[in-house]
């Protein structure tokens, strides 16, 4: 059981603070850049700690280009290394992702 506010909770409370609150009173570039790096890192923890799919471990990407490379490509390696890509942009740029599918 977990207590209120949870942790998902947390990140996006701080950053809505910054990019609704904060980001427009600084007027120092570096600052705003150095905000916007911040409001996308949050963003990026907050979605993977909401994702509910965990994708291909690293011990199955490790198997899949270890039989890549010895040319024994499964059937449906396309496939499995779109959808794992498209998990990992679900987390890191779900807007690039939406652009292209």
């Amino acid at each position: 059981m977990s207590d209120r506010p949870t942790a998902l909770e947390l990140l996006e409370a701080v950053e809505e603070f910054l990019s609704s609150e904060m980001l427009a009173t600084v007027d120092d570039q570096r600052m705003k850049f150095r905000t916007l790096v911040a409001i996308n890192a949050l963003g990026i923890a907050r979605r993977e700690l909401a994702a509910d799919e965990p994708g291909l471990g690293e011990d199955e990407i490790r198997e899949l280009a270890r039989r890549i490379r010895a040319g024994d490509v499964p059937a449906d390696a396309h496939a499995v290394l779109k959808e794992h890509v498209a998990a990992k942009l679900r987390i890191s740029n779900p807007q690039y992702l939406e652009r292209y599918e």
